[in-house]
This record gives C-alpha cells, sequence and structure tokens, in this order.
C-alpha cells in the first residue's frame, strides 16, 4: 500500500507538470516497494537462498537504511532553517525572484507562494526594483522571469519597477545573469539586495548569491504547498550535494 500510495502521489504530480528527482524517485521506490510486495515469495527464493546472496541483500538493506537516514537528517535540518528577514536591515536595493516552474506558462503553485512573498515586500519597500529570474521551461516558448512579470504587474506592482532575467535555467544561473542587469540599473555588488525563493530553498541560494558576488544579500523564504513540499525537500537535498560538487558555493 505505502508503494502504490507513493507512485500514485508521483504520477499525480507529473500530470500537473512537476518532472524532478523529488518526484520521480519516489515514483521508482514506490513501484519497486509495490513490486517487491507483490511478488515477495519470488524475490525470496530467487535471492536469499544463498548465504553470498543473503549477504549482498542485507547490503542493500544497510544502504537503503542510511540513505533514509541521511534524508531524514537532511529534512530536519531544512525544517528547523529560519527564513526570517533580519530586524532593522537596510532597504533593499532590489528584490530577485527566483523562478520555480511555469506549466500552461502559468506559474506553479510553488513559484505563486514566491511571487506573493515578492509583492509583500515590494509594497513595503516601494523604492526597490524587482526583478523576476528565470529562463524557459522545456519544451516550453514561454520564459519563467516573463511569466513572473506578468504575474506581479497584475497584483498590482508598476511596470517601471520591474526587470527581467529570461535566460538562466539553475539557481546559479539566475543569480549570476540577474547581476548585469541589476547594474544596468544603478544596483551596486554591495547594495543591500533581497532574494526571493522557496523556504527550502532559501539557504543555498543566499550561499550561491554570496559566491556570485551579492555582497549583501538576505534571502526571503516563502512557504511550500504541503502537497509538493517533501518532493521539493527531496530534490533539495540532491542539489545541495551537486551544487557543492559543482563549486556553486
Amino acid at each position: 500500500m505505502l508503494g502504490l500510495l507513493l507512485a500514485a502521489h508521483a504520477l499525480w504530480l507529473m500530470t500537473r507538470g512537476l518532472m524532478h528527482l523529488g518526484v520521480v524517485l519516489p515514483l521508482l521506490g514506490g513501484l519497486v516497494l509495490a513490486a517487491g510486495a507483490w511478488r515477495w515469495p519470488f524475490w525470496r527464493r530467487r535471492f536469499i537462498t544463498t548465504p553470498a546472496r543473503r549477504r549482498v541483500a542485507r547490503g542493500l538493506f544497510v544502504l537503503l537504511a542510511l540513505g533514509l537516514l541521511v534524508v531524514a537528517a537532511g529534512f530536519t535540518v531544512i525544517a528547523r532553517a529560519s527564513n526570517a528577514l533580519p530586524d532593522g536591515m537596510a532597504s533593499p536595493s532590489a528584490i530577485v525572484v527566483l523562478g520555480s516552474g511555469t506549466p500552461d506558462c502559468k506559474p506553479s503553485a510553488v513559484l505563486q507562494a514566491r511571487l506573493d512573498r515578492a509583492t509583500e515586500l515590494a509594497r513595503r519597500w516601494p523604492a526597490a526594483w524587482v526583478l523576476s529570474s528565470g529562463g524557459p521551461d522545456w519544451g516550453r516558448q514561454c520564459t519563467e522571469g516573463r511569466v513572473m512579470a506578468d504575474a506581479l504587474r497584475a497584483a498590482g506592482l508598476p511596470p517601471h519597477r520591474l526587470l527581467t532575467e529570461e535566460a538562466s535555467t539553475s539557481t546559479e544561473a539566475n543569480l549570476r545573469l540577474s547581476r548585469p542587469v541589476l547594474a544596468a540599473h544603478g544596483v551596486a555588488a554591495n547594495a543591500p539586495v533581497i532574494i526571493v525563493t522557496s523556504d527550502f530553498h532559501a539557504p543555498r541560494a543566499l550561499r550561491i548569491a554570496r559566491r556570485a558576488g551579492y555582497a549583501q544579500a538576505m534571502a526571503a523564504g516563502a512557504p511550500t504547498p504541503l502537497d509538493v513540499r517533501y518532493n521539493a525537500w527531496l530534490r533539495e537535498l540532491f542539489a545541495v550535494a551537486s551544487g557543492w560538487l559543482l563549486g556553486e558555493y
């Protein structure tokens, strides 16, 4: 039942345009669990009939247990991370909103939460530029940056405050390609800038921002919708590891 539930939830997310490791891995894991339970006598006869095969099976179970412990530890760190802006902070020169999927050229639920947070901050600091950063989603003609700018304008922000970056396809590229856009509008590298992203993504985004030259970057995390929260957290664990290996921070 657990395997079927995991697989069904992953397939449901795929129908909503979500396709990443945080969705694919639960799908594969759910199918493996369901297949193992359905044909357990067959697998037992095939793989646990000799001492050597039993050692292999035990090794696989140990690896699985270690993997689950790592995921649990990672989820605990993400859940405890603080995304509050510091008290008494200087007025930001810009608010940079990072993209997160535009199925059917509309903001995903995760992205809409980021846009809501950015709108709230933009109203709090009316002199700050608001830059939406994100390139085209796979297989779509629209760009995240443009979809986000349209949504911010629909939320009531004046067009003259809105800037866009429409070529990036990763967090590192979001921040690196946004720097020249901000510089062209008078935002110096040492100016206070708020990076708006999801709560689970804020710590990594802040490290990447500082590596990309944002000397006074601050991160504002938007809440992640419950129906995709743990899939997003799982994806973030792999992104943290790959970002470290690639030297993004």
